[in-house]
């Protein structure tokens, strides 16, 4: 990914996710970013919530570089430069407590295992009683709107290991490594806002 690439997606979506952040996340705190991508949205958050430190992480070289480039450029003092993650390692190489770890639009484009390693890493890393915040499509008992079910057969056909993911199934994943759900908020365009919270039913 180019330095300056931008997600239309990312555009799209940033205001309504930030707009759940606002309403679950403390007002001071640690938030580790999963697949950060182009860094539009960390960028974007870190200027709306600036009592929160914010780490970047993408297993991407070249988008790792279009994000270091972007928070640079955006003088932003509550952002850490982007390190490299890969959520399937059993260690990973940031440093905890966090008070929120954010993932968005990456469960259904990856394998299932990185759902697996993107709980067992929250489990380790987060505070007691500190959340996992996804986002993107999910399958409810096997249903979704058609544009979803079209997307999914596309990224099938792209990575058979990749597709929208049961979110029962996600649910159990979670419940395997001490993380609950708390909150579903229904978003635009079909898709979901997940709160898990570390220890919840315990």
């Amino acid at each position: 990914m180019k330095s300056g690439m931008l997600s239309a997606a990312a555009e799209r979506n940033k205001d309504p996710i930030l707009t759940v952040l606002e309403t679950v996340l403390p007002p001071t705190g640690r938030v580790l970013e999963i697949a950060s991508g182009t860094g539009q949205h960390v960028c974007y958050f870190a200027a709306a919530l600036p009592g929160i430190e914010w780490q970047p992480t993408e297993p991407d070289p070249s988008s790792r570089e279009a994000i270091d480039t972007r928070v640079r450029g955006s003088g932003l003092t509550n952002v850490s430069p982007p390190v490299a993650l890969d959520v399937r390692e059993p260690r990973w190489s940031v440093e905890g407590p966090f008070d929120a770890i954010l993932c968005i639009n990456m469960i259904h484009i990856s394998p299932w295992a990185a759902t697996h390693g993107l709980f067992r890493g929250a489990a380790r890393l987060l505070v007691s009683r500190g959340l996992l915040i996804t986002y993107g499509p999910y399958l409810e008992h096997g249903q979704a709107a058609p544009s979803n079910l079209d997307f999914d057969a596309s990224l099938k056909r792209r990575d058979p290991d990749w597709g929208l993911r049961e979110l029962a199934d996600v649910e159990r994943v979670a419940a395997g490594h001490g993380l609950h759900r708390e909150k579903i908020v229904r978003m635009p365009a079909n898709n979901l806002t997940v709160v898990f919270v570390r220890g919840s039913g315990s």
